[in-house]
């Protein structure tokens, strides 16, 4: 039997025209990025606003628009960890319909786990798998960052994400350590409610999935969604952000699950239906 959970909120008056004013400054600081390369992460990070932006007003994600800006999102967190991979020469790489010519930048401190997790979910999402490949082979130690940005067990997270897609050993292993790493008394930085509600249900949906269990991962999934939704109805600031419009992470799994043909028994907005059944896949490169 399917579960429908509901999406919180409702889009506000402006919604729709804020998401077309963030499709055009989105666009406008692509177009800057060969000459000013530096701003990969601010463009990055006001890809993902405008991907939260059209989900707002289109949840099912039917309309191209927000298929685009997805894919330009995922583009874009691609690139970030291309053009900090060196200190010399020119990324050549397609972001939002043209191929763009980036100076590389080198080491960034914001080419960190926590944006590899995000690029790596677009990646999954948008099942651009040479991207997907291509973020696996980050060595970690690109990835690490000074000591109390992250709790350790993100980096064993990242890792098993690594091992599974490129078939290395040490997946159980890094799962292992990401699974008990992420119980609240033993991690440390991430506060324990975004700890519980956000971060560790999808590490459990992924353990899931890679057992096999179709009921247990459709359950998973219910509860990642319900904790989802519990933390960003929170309180009134929390439930007006439109990050939590989407839930990212698991609705990345659930691809992985849906492309590996386990039976997905859960409907909300918060698995956009059209990415979830990758409904635009082919609609243009990528």
């Amino acid at each position: 039997m399917t579960v429908s959970i509901a999406r919180h909120g409702a889009p506000g008056p402006n919604a729709e025209r804020f998401a077309e004013a963030l499709s055009g400054s989105t666009t406008a600081s692509i177009e800057r990025l060969e000459e000013a390369p530096a701003m990969i992460d601010t463009t990055f990070t006001k890809s993902l606003l405008n991907v939260q932006a059209h989900c707002t007003v289109d949840p099912r994600a039917a309309s191209i628009e927000t298929w685009e800006a997805v894919v330009a999102a995922m583009q874009l967190g691609s690139a970030l960890f291309t053009v900090t991979s060196s200190t010399d020469g020119v990324v050549e790489t397609r972001i939002h319909h043209k191929i763009r010519h980036i100076p590389a930048i080198g080491p960034r401190p914001y080419a960190d786990a926590g944006n590899w997790l995000t690029a790596f979910w677009l990646a999954i999402i948008c099942r651009d798998q040479k991207r997907m490949t291509r973020l696996c082979e980050i060595p970690m130690d690109r990835l690490r960052s000074p000591e109390g940005q992250f709790d350790e067990y993100v980096y064993h997270w990242v890792a098993a994400l690594q091992a599974y897609w490129l078939q290395r050993p040490g997946m159980v292993e890094e799962l292992t350590a990401a699974l008990q790493g992420s119980n609240p008394d033993v991690a440390t930085v991430a506060p324990r409610d975004l700890l519980q509600k956000v971060l560790y249900p999808p590490i459990n949906l992924f353990y899931r999935f890679l057992r096999k269990d179709h009921d247990g991962f459709n359950q998973a999934l219910v509860e990642a969604l319900e904790l989802h939704k519990a933390y960003w109805t929170a309180d009134e600031d929390r439930a007006k952000d439109p990050e939590g419009r989407i839930a990212l992470a698991p609705l990345a799994i659930a691809c992985l699950a849906y492309d590996g043909e386990i039976p997905i028994e859960v409907e909300s907005d918060y698995l956009p239906k059209h990415l979830l059944q990758r409904g635009w896949l082919g609609e243009f490169e990528v």
